[in-house]
Parts: structure tokens; sequence; C-alpha cells
């Protein structure tokens, strides 16, 4: 069961939101990796404290000889497996993003649920893993969307994300992150969302000061402070994508 995530624009915590969905999964006892599939500017390292490791994606990409396995961390916390990238400009120079399909197939059949952590925007970087994949997770940041203008952010965003799921008959869904609104409000955006795109809202996630400081300490927010306002959030997120996944 591959899983691809994605968001229209820097910030919107596409990152963390595959740290902590794959966390709450790992969690629940499913063997989960993580793929980092932000191919120039990969981060998910940081998110598991696997920013200085030896093997990466992409000494995968650059040398097809490596075995993927070397580049599977399992990190002590959460239980999940995490293929990070390198942050390192000599690695990313001259890779062959064709590769990274090759290695999804060689890999996921070994775990229950894989996450791909895909780039900002019109994810060309990860477009081939989606041949493979069977789920889009749009993340969407409502923080610095002003709800009079969300009709057209939903237009510009969402719906261009969307036909690439429909392009490779991928069942999508969206998770709005960030979220400052009331309940009401919130409420309202799910029902445009729905209605409008006919696409589910599997969860909303509030704006949480304390989601920094979990990845300063390389552990998701949904395990490092369990309590908190957007682990709670993820938890229900996490219930839901789970059922919907594998119900």
């Amino acid at each position: 069961m591959a899983l691809i995530v994605v968001t229209g624009r820097g910030g919107a915590g596409k990152t963390t939101m595959t740290a902590n969905l794959s966390t709450y999964l790992a969690m629940r006892e499913y063997r989960v990796l993580a793929i980092d599939g932000d191919l120039y500017l990969p981060n998910l390292g940081f998110h598991f404290a696997l920013d200085t490791v030896k093997y990466t994606l992409h000494s995968l990409l650059r040398n097809p000889d490596i075995d993927p396995e070397w580049a599977i961390y399992k990190h002590p916390q959460t239980g999940v497996h995490v293929m990070p990238g390198s942050t390192q400009l000599q690695d990313v120079l001259g890779i062959s993003p064709k590769r990274l399909v090759d290695i999804l197939e060689r890999v996921k059949y070994k775990f229950g649920v894989v996450f791909v952590d895909s780039p900002t925007g019109i994810p060309f970087d990860t477009l081939p893993t989606f041949e493979v994949a069977n789920y889009q997770l749009i993340v969407v940041e409502i923080e610095r969307s002003p709800i009079y203008s969300f009709e057209t952010m939903v237009k510009n965003e969402i719906e261009k994300l969307k036909v690439l799921g429909e392009r490779y008959n991928l069942n999508i869904g969206v998770i709005l992150n960030k979220v400052r609104e009331s309940a009401d409000v919130v409420e309202k955006i799910v029902n445009a969302v729905e209605s409008d795109l006919d696409v589910p809202v599997i969860g909303w996630v509030p704006f949480d000061y304390n989601v920094p400081e979990s990845i300063n300490e390389g552990v998701p927010i949904i395990k490092y402070l369990p309590e908190s306002d957007a682990a709670i959030a993820l938890r229900e997120t996490g219930e839901i994508l789970e059922e919907w996944i594998f119900s």
C-alpha cells in the first residue's frame, strides 16, 4: 500500500504530516516505511533525527548496486522505517529521478504501508511513483489562506493536484493543516471541498506552536507531545486514514 503526500505550497506541513501519519500507523503495529521523495529539498530525515546517516535515497539513485535496505533506518522512538534523502548538494546534483519508482517497487512489498513525501507543487520528480501508488493525500495549509479567497485557493491548489491522482486512478483525500479558524468555519471549508471537488477531507489539524519543537527533537509530535492539540487531531486523522485504506 503506497501513499503519495503532496501539497501546492511550501510550508503547508506536508513532511510533518508524512512523519506523523506514518508514526500513527507504526504505533498501530503496521510495518511502515516513509520515503523522502522530495529529491532536491529533502528534509524528512530531520523529522526523525536521521539527517547525518551514511546511506540515503540519493545513494541509491546514484549507485544502483547499493542494496536499498542499507538506506532504511528504523526510528527507535516511533518504530517507523525511514529512507531519508541527502541534504548535501553534491549528492543532489546529477541524480536521475526515474530510478525512484524502481526503488519503490523493490521495497514496497516488505511493508504494509509506504509513504512517499513528494516535492511542493506539481511533483514532477515523483510522478513515476504515482504509477505504483494507491492513495494521494493532499495537504492544504489554512493558516495563510483567507476565507474570502478560499474558493480560488481550492481551484488553484487542490483541483490541480487532484487531476494528477485521477490520472493514475488513485484514491484521493484532503487534509487541512495549520487551522486557526473556529469549528463552524472549518465545517464550511470541509463542505466546500467535499461538495465542489468530490473528495473527502479525512482530517484537519490546528496550528500548534509545539510542532517546531518536536521537529527540532527529531520525534514527530504525535509521539513527542501526545496530548498537544496537533497530536490529538493527528490521531483522529490517522484513525480515519487507517479505516479508509484498510477497511
